[in-house]
């Protein structure tokens, strides 16, 4: 039975900030895309790039990039 406790809050702000960590390969292709709960988000692409650039065109900024293993690159973004 489904109380209700694990409905979104309809019409409540967002008053914080969005998170996303997006990775990817260093040959340009989408690995993951990790995001806090209610980050607005575009679906990524397989391009990385395109990736990036829609992400950027929605408000969000690259607000570090770090190299992982597997030649990896993780982009820490916020908005």
């Amino acid at each position: 039975m489904n109380n209700g406790m694990n409905r979104p809050i309809i019409g409540q702000a967002w008053t914080g900030r969005h998170v996303l960590l997006l990775h990817c390969y260093q040959n340009n292709t989408f690995h993951q895309l990790f995001t806090s709960f209610h980050a607005p988000i575009e679906p990524p692409r397989q391009n990385c790039a395109e990736t990036l650039s829609q992400l950027i065109s929605i408000g969000y900024t690259v607000y570090h990039v770090t190299s992982l293993s597997g030649n990896k690159i993780q982009y820490m973004l916020v908005l």
